[in-house]
């Protein structure tokens, strides 16, 4: 954890023992009373957080806060449902690479058993987001959903963003080589660990994305959508 983030109903009670924060500032970063070491504040500023007291079970702390990171860049990432341990991957590096928003859909190949995973029931995700967010020194987390049809998905979104499919088979360019105006908002979409079906392909095309692709290796779903995620931001200027 490079950042240590807290919620704001958090703020004015102990932290147990059993949280896994308690550990860390005790055991990894050896706070005594005192002590001060970086902490957030979810969607909100960074700050200082100083151990106040470390009692048999409880950890108590106070906070002085300073300046809120800006917004997310407006990268949208859509992903076919994939295998909760991919998905979990997903969820972790893209919240640290600082995607603005996460939507795993159903699509005509992936497996429908995924949406019922103890990661969305169990709101596991939650923890991934935050744990990239922590690794990223960054309060923000991206909005996510998870269990909609593609269809559903794609007509939900906003216009006037840039549209982009990745596609093994009928992608006419590269990813690197698409022209990207600075802050333009990117909606990226990958389909599931099958990919897409031609039915698929006509509908996303109906809503205006262009194909393209990563080059001549296949990639597993977690690592697509890290490189695909890193090539826009490099185009976006914010790399």
């Amino acid at each position: 954890m490079n950042i240590i983030l807290f919620s704001t109903s958090e703020l004015d009670l102990p932290l147990p023992r059993s949280d896994a924060r308690f550990r860390h500032i005790v055991e990894t970063l050896r706070r005594r009373p005192g002590d001060s070491f970086d902490v957030g504040l979810i969607n909100g500023p960074r700050g200082k957080g100083t151990v106040a007291e470390i009692a048999e079970d409880s950890l108590h702390l106070t906070f002085a806060w300073g300046e809120t990171p800006p917004p997310l860049p407006a990268i949208r990432l859509i992903v076919g449902l994939p295998r909760p341990q991919t998905a979990r991957d997903i969820l972790r590096e893209g919240a640290a690479l600082g995607v603005g928003a996460m939507d795993f859909v159903r699509t005509e190949r992936g497996e429908p058993g995924y949406a019922q995973s103890s990661l969305w029931s169990s709101r596991e995700w939650e923890s991934l987001l935050r744990a990239g967010a922590a690794q990223a020194f960054c309060t923000r987390l991206p909005e996510v959903s998870h269990g909609k049809p593609l269809g559903e998905m794609l007509a939900l979104l906003p216009a006037g963003d840039l549209r982009i499919a990745l596609d093994n088979y009928e992608s006419p360019e590269r990813l690197g080589s698409l022209d990207l105006a600075a802050n333009s908002p990117v909606v990226l979409a990958i389909g599931s660990e099958r990919g897409w079906t031609d039915g698929e392909r006509v509908l996303l095309r109906r809503h205006a994305f262009r194909f393209a692709h990563l080059g001549e290796r296949v990639l597993r779903t977690e690592t697509a959508c890290i490189t695909a995620v890193a090539v826009i931001k490099t185009k976006l200027g914010l790399l």
